[in-house]
């Protein structure tokens, strides 16, 4: 090796990882917002263009300030959606983050409301004091239940479920008296509950959990995803057995404060006719 190209990568050595380091510390502030616009079946013609915020895996904690709550609060209010889901993991670490980060997002508001259901984390930091800070942010919970959203004569199902990992899903709670003629959206944090559900009521279901990895190795993928069907459910809309998902890389971190070509992602999704 030429004497300069060998003191060229002695020194970029060790700044390669720093400089990865520092990159992803930047990907994991930068919020995409992604517009997909997604079909559901018998959704009824005055809910043709129905304009949803769905923000999971807030998980704010040490890797995740309040601020970066707060602007992600301020960006959705500035997206005027009619409708706001929030899909569960709401804290990272302590319990301590839970009340601050519920008090930040009572600023939100929708003119169909806003709906959240629980994801693992709120399980393992503190349960109670989450649904507390759920109730007291103007946060409808949707576990296993449902309500009816409308719009005139015309209704839509919006149920929710249960954590997969830590809680006991039971759907049929959920969809209440749906008819097989209605359009029904489900909330569910972890995206592998799609691959149990074979109700034909469900037109779609809302994740979040797998960070879209939070660090994914091009030509690879990545190396670490929470679920049992590896890259299946990592991002985007996937179809499962039995029903349509869509799963977000989430807004926050989960381990390393860091994201590598997986931003965070505050989901815009319009609802159109099947």
């Amino acid at each position: 090796m030429h004497r300069r190209t060998f003191l060229r990568a002695a020194v970029a050595a060790p700044v390669a990882p720093l400089a990865v380091a520092g990159y992803g510390l930047y990907e994991a502030g930068a919020v995409r917002v992604e517009r997909p616009r997604v079909a559901v079946p018998r959704l009824p013609a005055a809910f043709d263009g129905l304009r949803i915020a769905f923000l999971a895996d807030l998980h704010h904690g040490p890797s995740v300030p309040l601020p970066f709550v707060a602007a992600v609060v301020r960006t959705t209010l500035a997206l005027n959606p009619d409708l706001i889901l929030l899909g569960g993991d709401y804290v990272g670490k302590e319990g301590k983050y839970i009340g601050p980060c519920f008090e930040v997002l009572a600023g939100l508001a929708a003119p169909l409301g806003v709906f959240g259901v629980l994801g693992n984390h709120d399980y393992w930091h503190g349960l109670a004091e989450t649904k507390a800070g759920m109730k007291a942010a103007n946060v409808a919970e949707l576990t296993n239940a449902g309500v009816w959203v409308e719009r005139g004569s015309a209704r839509l199902r919006l149920a929710g479920v249960d954590d997969l990992w830590c809680g006991s899903p039971h759907l049929p709670s959920a969809l209440g008296e749906t008819r097989p003629d209605d359009a029904c959206v489900v909330l569910s944090h972890n995206p592998d509950y799609a691959e149990h559900v074979r109700d034909g009521r469900v037109g779609l279901v809302l994740s979040g959990h797998t960070h879209g990895g939070q660090v994914v190795v091009p030509g690879y993928g990545s190396p670490v995803v929470p679920s049992r069907y590896g890259q299946k459910y990592l991002r985007g809309l996937v179809r499962a057995p039995y029903t349509d998902v869509y799963v977000s890389r989430g807004l926050g971190t989960s381990g390393p404060g860091v994201r590598l070509n997986s931003p965070p992602e505050l989901t815009l999704m319009t609802l159109t006719s099947a």
